[in-house]
């Protein structure tokens, strides 16, 4: 998960991903949006592909990159997972605060 979040902390990385989110794409449509280097997008989607975002396949001279869905779905879950646990960490906050509120109301009066 470690590899995905630092593949996805990139803005080139996640504009290549939006693409292939569209379907499969060689490295040349992928690199024609940008103004850098072959090497330098060579090297975004190694990144990619460490991260097990992406899968590369050779058809006769053609090189295609599809997107992969699963570790984005690994990620969702466990961000999921931390939302509902703060959501229940910060209900439980909310619930005490308006106790000890409740408490200092009735100490005020007379």
């Amino acid at each position: 998960m470690n590899r995905v979040f630092a593949a996805l902390a990139d803005p080139t990385r996640r504009a290549l991903l939006a693409k292939l989110a569209q379907g499969q794409a060689t490295v040349g449509e992928l690199a024609a949006p940008f103004s850098m280097s072959a090497p330098a997008i060579s090297q975004h989607l190694k990144v990619l592909e460490r991260a097990e975002l992406v899968t590369r396949t050779t058809q006769a001279q053609w090189r295609t990159l599809s997107l992969r869905a699963e570790p984005l779905d690994e990620v969702s879950r466990w961000i999921e997972q931390q939302r509902r646990d703060w959501n229940l960490r910060l209900d439980a906050l909310e619930q005490h605060v308006d106790n000890m509120q409740k408490l200092d109301r009735e100490k005020e009066k007379p």
